[in-house]
């Protein structure tokens, strides 16, 4: 038969109350008392049940994260690192995907905001309005994106951009084209705010083609209008739209590095194994799992290290509306896919020197 909390109560010595705040509100219990009912419940397989505990403080212990596209390999890291900070703190995930559609986004947060005590939103495709006011339904954090008044988890990909621009320059290329992501998309605005200034310190043409869809096909069927535009190197959204561009301009004849530089933005597992190897600006994805799913722990009070306005200690509070912002930095890998322009300068041998994989922060 199933140990109960009653056995752990008596196994341990204290209150039956004392062993479910234990579960529920670890912080609330003395170390050593928390240490010997968590020993007693290991001993005797016992498991709390999250349905009951539920029903007594209010909280599911269950989260949501919705992803704008499931199959982009930007996510699966991101949502491994969420999953495993959330187990760690007691805490599931339901995990959802939009495929890119802010309907369906919305429809999402609707549907889960009765069954989880908060929500991740990452990458969101929603307007800034929209968001604000679903959050007044349901706790939520927003990877990848700034909300006023909401707490967000944003990866400098402006900074990203700025580097990957530099790093063109310095290799000599003058026309630069900018493949932009999918409409409503904050990344893809601050990679063009970023981008465009930094074009402009360096003398640099910078030509924006977009919107498109963050994909390999996206990249694919932009290699026509890169050949039009008259570039020699490009910036793109991300490394599958990198990926499918040099696709595209191989299947025109057009040669990667040796006619146009490639820049993506992510750092994928693939793009290293690409021919040639990609050139990339590597997002921490992972370290943005975990640092959100601690922010919406904090911001209901439910993970130690809340405290409340004018408090010396510990206290949970219920303030949803909070300005915290987590910022990532970005950092640029060079590989293969980038080379010598035509304003830059070879070897005195004339034959130009491999680049080896370096990163720049």
């Amino acid at each position: 038969m199933p140990a109960t909390i009653r056995d752990v109560a008596r196994a341990s010595g204290v209150h039956i109350s004392t062993v479910s705040r234990t579960f529920s509100a670890p912080h609330l219990v003395n170390p050593d008392t928390r240490s010997r009912v968590l020993a007693c419940a290991e001993t005797l397989g016992y498991r709390p049940n999250r349905a009951a505990r539920a029903l007594i403080t209010g909280r599911t212990h269950n989260m949501g994260l919705i992803v704008a596209d499931i199959a982009n390999p930007f996510f699966p890291p991101l949502i491994k690192a969420a999953e495993s900070q959330a187990r760690q703190r007691d805490y599931h995930i339901f995990v959802t995907d939009t495929n890119e559609d802010p309907a369906a986004e919305e429809e999402l947060v609707h549907a889960l905001a009765k069954q989880v005590d908060g929500i991740l939103l990452c990458s969101p495709r929603m307007s800034n309005s929209l968001i604000e006011q679903l959050s007044r339904e349901v706790p939520l954090v927003v990877i990848n994106r700034q909300v006023t008044g909401l707490p967000s988890v944003v990866m400098d990909v402006g900074q990203g951009a700025r580097l990957a621009i530099e790093h063109l320059i310095s290799l000599g290329h003058r026309d630069i084209a900018l493949l932009s992501g999918p409409r409503g998309s904050w990344t893809s605005r601050e990679i063009r705010r970023s981008a465009t200034t930094a074009a402009r310190a360096g003398n640099a043409e910078l030509t924006v083609l977009g919107p498109n869809p963050p994909t390999e096909r996206g990249g694919q069927t932009m290699a026509e209008q890169v050949r039009r535009a008259e570039v020699t190197a490009v910036l793109t959204y991300n490394d599958l739209m990198a990926i499918g561009l040099i696709e595209g301009l191989d299947s025109l004849g057009i040669a990667v590095p040796a006619e146009v530089s490639v820049v993506g933005i992510d750092d994928i597992t693939i793009s290293r194994l690409t021919r040639p190897k990609l050139t990339t600006v590597a997002t921490p994805a992972g370290a943005a799992g975990r640092a959100a799913v601690d922010m919406l722990l904090q911001q209901d009070g439910s993970w130690p290290g809340r405290v409340g306005r004018g408090a010396t200690g510990t206290v949970p509070v219920d303030d949803r509306r909070t300005t915290a912002q987590v910022t990532l930095q970005t950092q640029l890998v060079i590989r293969d896919s980038t080379g010598p322009g035509p304003h830059g300068t070879a070897d005195p041998g004339g034959a130009v020197a491999p680049i080896p994989e370096v990163v720049a922060s």
